[in-house]
């Protein structure tokens, strides 16, 4: 059983017992927290597929916040302008934070 949930805005594949790095939640999440997703936008159990018009109704996404703030991998972003001394370098770290899904409810 698998279902496509939207988490701010993303698309995400849960499963049950899965992990996933969503965008940072907040400084409200602490670490054990229980966060439910409803956005579910498909669920598939066993041969029956269900698309939502754009959600379905009464579906949700159980999680358990694992790790309320890890940092991603550092981005850098560099500029220049040929034969003008232009450079500009900048490194970016995203936040996310790390959720174990428990159950997928359809």
């Amino acid at each position: 059983m698998y279902a496509i949930v939207e988490i701010q805005g993303q698309q995400f594949k849960a499963e049950p017992e899965k992990f996933l790095y969503v965008h940072y939640l907040g400084e409200a999440t602490k670490e054990g927290d229980t966060v439910e997703f409803d956005r579910v936008l498909l669920a598939e159990s066993g041969d029956t597929v269900k698309v939502g018009a754009p959600v379905l109704e009464g579906a949700k996404v159980v999680c358990e916040v694992l790790t309320p703030l890890v940092k991603g991998d550092k981005v850098i972003v560099f500029k220049k302008k040929r034969r003008k001394g232009y450079r500009r370098k900048n490194g970016h770290r995203q936040f996310f934070t790390k959720v174990l899904i428990k159950e997928v409810v359809a």
